[in-house]
């Protein structure tokens, strides 16, 4: 492929990312450290969400209309004591799933890395 194929459309495009997702916060609300932080949240909207913002960072369309990271996270940090534990732990449901959905090691790395590129945003440091 060439190297201008973005991770999104090395993924499998918006099917692929929506499976992920659907995937991955299966993953997440099964974990009883990530749950609570979920606890009253719309998970339907949440997912979309998540799709869309993953799809606008792994370099496919931009209809991301949420908050910034450190904003749309600010409330998880102050009140749930949002950490590296936890943010470690998503990047790990969220690898699982991916590998689940046949992604190699390599394009693996590549969301890993991009995962990464964010926790200070998230973390809101």
């Amino acid at each position: 492929m060439s190297e201008t194929t973005s991770v999104f459309e090395r993924l499998g495009g918006r099917e692929a990312v929506s499976a992920a997702v659907n995937l991955f916060y299966d993953k997440v609300l099964a974990d009883p450290l990530l749950a609570p932080m979920f606890e009253g949240v719309d998970m339907a909207r949440q997912r979309s969400m998540q799709a869309h913002f993953l799809t606008m960072a792994f370099g496919g369309e931009n209809a991301y209309a949420g908050a910034d990271l450190r904003t749309a996270h600010a409330r998880l940090v102050a009140d749930k004591g949002l950490t590296d534990v936890h943010f470690d732990a998503v990047v790990k449901h969220l690898a699982a799933s991916l590998e689940e959905l046949g992604v190699g090691p390599d394009l693996l790395a590549e969301v890993g890395a991009t995962a990464e590129s964010v926790r200070g945003e998230v973390l809101g440091r």
